[in-house]
């Protein structure tokens, strides 16, 4: 029996997606693809599951992006109809828009596909070995997913550069820039990343949720944001997590959420 090629792991409240292609530089196949899906919708319709951390296997990629002889053999506008059904949940994993925190942990090099579900989780932790960057001018497509939403993330000058070149930058240069947010060791990437999502989890998830949305959220649509911040205010201000957070600050304990 062979492994499958996305791996779904559970650290307690955290749900870890692990790309399991190590000899495909972890390319996202239809397989890889309708995996995720199915363990993004389990974790925002999970109440065990408070945040995801999304890796690959292996110390030099964690993914090189769109698997190109797939896609070569579907042609160009193919895509299997499993592949289909799950497109729309890894289209909101890229465009940032899954309801559940989401950290990175970049174990290796993040390249076209790859480099977007980094752009679309909430933090990353990268390899020190790890290189990263959008070359698919250099197939000649272009970053389909959200790719070219990088400018929204960097300076414009240097958004257009490394996406009109394709080249990529190094771990060092990808901090120095913004797009992570730690640079480890290899063998730290995945512990520093789930110790993220922990702490992460330890807040209120109402709280988390609001927060995740309006701070995305105000840097692409401000007046969507507006009404979005007055529909969490009565949501999570008069919740029961709210209630609760003062009752343990006052009795100074650790507060038990539920969501609600």
């Amino acid at each position: 029996m062979t492994d499958p090629e996305l791996v779904r792991e559970r650290h307690g409240v955290v749900s870890v997606l692990r790309i399991n292609r190590p000899d495909q530089r972890n390319a996202l196949n239809g397989e890889v693809i309708a995996g995720l899906a199915e363990g993004i919708v389990e974790a925002e319709t999970s109440d065990a599951i408070r945040a995801v951390v999304l890796t690959g296997t292996g110390a030099r990629t964690f993914s090189a992006g769109l698997d190109l002889r797939e896609f070569a053999e579907a042609g160009a506008g193919g895509a299997g109809g499993g592949v289909r059904d799950a497109l729309e949940v890894f289209q909101r994993l890229q465009d940032g828009r899954v309801a559940v925190p989401m950290v990175a942990a970049a174990n290796g090099t993040a390249a076209a596909g790859g480099m977007e579900m980094l752009l679309g989780c909430d933090l990353v932790v990268a390899s020190w070995d790890g290189r990263f960057g959008l070359p698919e001018v250099r197939r000649g497509l272009f970053s389909g997913g959200s790719g070219t939403t990088l400018g929204t993330r960097i300076p414009l000058a240097v958004a257009l550069e490394l996406t009109l070149t394709g080249e990529l930058v190094g771990a060092q240069r990808a901090y120095e820039l913004g797009l992570v947010n730690r640079v480890v060791p290899p063998a730290e990437v995945l512990p520093t990343a789930l110790e993220l999502a922990e702490r992460i989890a330890a807040n209120g998830p109402l709280g988390v949720a609001a927060t995740k949305e309006l701070v995305r959220l105000w840097t692409s649509d401000p007046a969507a944001a507006r009404t979005r911040r007055d529909h969490w205010r009565q949501v999570v201000f008069t919740s029961e997590d709210a209630a609760e957070g003062a009752r343990a600050f006052v009795e100074k304990r650790d507060p038990v959420w539920r969501g609600r």
